[in-house]
């Protein structure tokens, strides 16, 4: 299986037709020049917001899924869902925007990071900060329609998207307090759809926090060379020589929780099967990350996006023929 696909490739191919046919057709000059600079623009805000690498959104996404359907006994609310669906994209570009304004003196001095549109000069600072307060008035919006526990939490979790690009510069477990901002949405599903937080709903954000630790320590070692000169903490460079090892240990407590989330909830074949799947991807990302090439972390990092699909697919499938 493929992991998601940039659209960034096909946004500069439309821009290329555009000018193409722009040279040889006689507009007017507004769409000419002027046209042209804002779709670019457009564009550039996109990719801050990192629309056109939905990874991030997925990984905050399925979580979020998992709460909604146990919460909800597999039949969540239709307004509810909708509320979290697009939190989560609107969440999770607001992070996107503040994380690039905090990073905006390090980036550039990384060869993954140097191009993105803060770092390369093309969006301003005061376009960014504008950006983020439109984004976080929707994600407000949208929060005021939950009931007063689920609004409270969102504000917490707010808090946690806002300091996470701040406090990794000085904690050495950065991935910990990414692992809090992004399960928040886990006890928000469960107080928006009973209006209580069960033991199932931590343990579920247990399972969660575990889960972002392995991922982003993953992500982190594509970096931790960059990391060491520019002084950025990170539990890649944390573990060392036994990143690998306790990056499996970690993975194993994910699939722990889980089962204990699955006894608690008395669920059947189905949830099993896809914890099964689950832990055939972890087998896969620890294969690939076995000789700390940049690269193949990278993959072992989008990779993930498999876990958390296969264990909502078996939350679905269990509720559905149960």
């Amino acid at each position: 299986m493929r992991p998601p696909q940039s659209g960034d490739d096909l946004a500069q191919r439309l821009l290329a037709r555009w000018r193409w046919l722009a040279c040889r057709v006689r507009f007017h000059p507004w769409t000419t020049q002027a046209l042209p600079r804002i779709g670019a623009t457009l564009l550039d805000y996109g990719r801050l917001m990192r629309l056109d690498r939905p990874i991030g959104t997925y990984l905050l996404l399925w979580p979020t899924l998992w709460a909604l359907w146990i919460a909800g006994d597999g039949k969540p609310r239709e307004s509810i869902f909708a509320i979290f669906v697009i939190g989560v994209l609107v969440m999770r570009s607001a992070g996107c925007v503040i994380n690039d304004y905090a990073d905006r003196d390090f980036d550039p001095h990384v060869a993954r990071t140097k191009d993105r549109p803060l770092a390369a000069g093309r969006v301003s600072r005061q376009e960014a900060l504008v950006l983020f307060a439109i984004l976080c008035l929707v994600a407000l919006t949208l929060a005021l329609r939950l009931e007063r526990k689920a609004l409270l939490l969102a504000l917490a979790g707010a808090f946690l998207a806002l300091t996470y690009p701040f406090i990794k510069r000085f904690l050495s477990v950065p991935q910990l307090y990414l692992g809090l901002s992004f399960g928040w949405g886990i006890p928000m599903a469960f107080a928006a759809q009973q209006g209580r937080l069960p033991r199932i709903a931590w343990l579920l954000f247990l399972a969660n926090l575990l889960w972002v630790t392995v991922y982003d320590t993953i992500y982190a070692m594509v970096d931790r060379d960059d990391d060491l000169k520019i002084g950025v903490r990170s539990t890649a460079i944390l573990f060392g020589d036994s990143d690998r090892h306790i990056i499996a240990a970690l993975q194993g407590m994910t699939l722990l929780a889980l089962v204990f989330v699955g006894r608690q909830s008395r669920f059947g074949p189905w949830y099993w099967a896809g914890l099964v799947a689950a832990g055939a991807f972890f087998v896969r990302q620890l294969w690939l990350i076995r000789h700390r090439e940049p690269g193949a972390c990278f993959r072992a990092f989008l990779n993930n996006h498999y876990v958390g699909m296969s264990v909502f697919i078996g939350i679905l499938l269990n509720y559905q023929f149960r």
